[in-house]
Formats: C-alpha cells, sequence, structure tokens
C-alpha cells in the first residue's frame, strides 16, 4: 500500500486548453476526460469557473446590430384567431394502451388533462 497516487497540478492555460476542446461541435466533456485521465465532474467545475471559461467560444457570431431614432409609437392592432363554439370543439385521444377517449362540446382543459393523465396510469 505504498504506491500513493499523487494529485496532478493543471495550470491555468491547461484548463483553457481542456475547456476550450470540450466547445468544439460534436465534442463531449466525457470524451475529452477520457482523452486527458481526469474526472468530467473536474471538467465541469472549469466551465463553471469564470478565470478559465472566460475564453472567447469559437461558435458564437455576432450579428450586426443597428440603432435608429426612435420612430414613435407604432399603430397598435390586436388581431385574435376566430375561436369556434364549444358545441363544435371535438377531441379524441387515443392512449398507446388503446384507450379511446372523445370529447364533444364545451372543452375545460384542466379537465381534460387529468383525464387523460388518469388513462396513462
Amino acid at each position: 500500500m505504498t504506491d500513493k497516487r499523487k494529485r496532478r497540478f493543471w495550470d491555468d492555460a491547461e484548463k483553457i486548453r481542456i475547456i476550450a476542446q470540450t466547445r468544439m461541435p460534436g465534442v463531449s466533456v466525457a470524451q475529452v476526460a477520457r482523452r486527458y485521465d481526469v474526472n468530467a465532474n473536474l471538467i465541469f467545475k472549469w466551465l463553471r469557473d469564470p478565470r478559465f471559461s472566460s475564453a472567447p467560444d469559437p461558435g458564437v457570431d455576432f450579428l450586426p446590430v443597428t440603432i435608429t431614432a426612435d420612430p414613435g409609437p407604432l399603430p397598435l392592432k390586436i388581431s385574435r384567431p376566430a375561436v369556434p363554439a364549444p358545441a363544435e370543439v371535438r377531441v379524441e385521444i387515443t392512449t398507446p394502451g388503446g384507450c379511446k377517449v372523445r370529447v364533444e362540446g364545451g372543452l375545460d382543459v384542466a379537465r381534460l388533462c387529468d383525464l387523460v393523465r388518469g388513462l396513462e396510469r
């Protein structure tokens, strides 16, 4: 039992380089952790630390923005889609188990959700 594992020391530059690899498209933290023989939780800890994660993300691009003078209030037009009368509402639900429920007439969404949850049990 004399063979003790030594704790490795990662300097800040190495941490930033490792974190940058996790930001590449298609690369997971677990893959990078295996590559460096590090626990993935340690890399997640480094990602949360602003000292190491402040490196710019290579996949982020900014869009150009133009700021103009205030044109004043815009005309307010509110249009609502037509809601069918309650008698016209018909819903049929088939669960994966084969149960069918048909609701016609007035539709109370909360009661319908309770009914569907009861069928799933």
